[in-house]
C-alpha cells in the first residue's frame, strides 16, 4: 500500500496539468517567436491583458492571446490560480526553472532548483560571449550616448567595507 501511495505522489508531482490556464500580464510584455530574449518580437501585450497558457519551458511560457501567439517570460504573468499553472510542475519544475529554451542553457535569473552538480558541469557558450563583447562601448561612445540622452555626471562615494564604522 505504501508503494502505491508513493507512486501516485510521484505521478501527481511530475505530471503536467491537462486544463489550459488563464493568466494576465503584470505589465507591458513582448510576445517572442521563440523562448529566448533575443528572439523576434511577435506582438506587444498591454498590462493586465488576458492570455491562455499553452505550455511552459524553463522560465518561458507559451501563450495564446488576441494580439498573437508565442512565448513570454514566466515572471511577466500573474495567474488566476497558482496551484494550476500548466506545464512543468512539482519536481520537474524545480529541475527546469533555471533552464532556457531547448538549448538547456542555464540562465542568470537564479539558481533555485539547480544542483551543485549542475553548476559544476555548466559550460559557457563562447559564441554568445563574443556576441556580448560586441555590445561593449569605449569611453567616447559612452560619453556621446550620455550627452544624447542628457544624462548628468554624478559622483558617488564608495560604500564602507563590512565591519567599518
Amino acid at each position: 500500500m505504501k508503494y502505491l501511495f508513493a507512486f501516485f505522489l510521484c505521478v501527481s508531482l511530475t505530471a503536467p496539468a491537462n486544463a489550459e490556464q488563464v493568466a494576465y500580464t503584470a505589465y507591458n510584455t513582448e510576445i517572442k517567436q521563440e523562448p529566448f530574449s533575443d528572439a523576434p518580437t511577435v506582438a506587444m501585450l498591454g498590462e493586465k491583458t488576458s492570455v491562455t497558457i499553452l505550455s511552459r519551458e524553463g522560465g518561458w511560457v507559451k501563450i495564446s492571446s488576441s494580439q498573437g501567439n508565442g512565448w513570454v517570460k514566466m515572471l511577466s504573468l500573474r495567474y488566476t490560480s497558482e496551484a494550476s499553472k500548466r506545464g512543468d510542475s512539482g519536481l520537474r519544475s524545480l529541475i527546469n526553472v533555471g533552464r532556457s529554451g531547448s538549448s538547456g542553457v542555464t540562465v542568470a535569473t537564479g539558481v533555485r532548483g539547480l544542483s551543485e552538480e549542475d553548476l559544476k558541469s555548466a559550460r559557457p557558450n563562447l559564441r554568445e560571449l563574443e556576441k556580448l563583447r560586441t555590445y561593449a562601448a569605449n569611453k567616447p561612445q559612452a560619453e556621446k550616448f550620455a550627452r544624447k540622452a542628457k544624462l548628468k555626471s554624478q559622483r558617488l562615494d564608495y560604500l564602507p567595507a563590512s565591519g567599518s564604522p
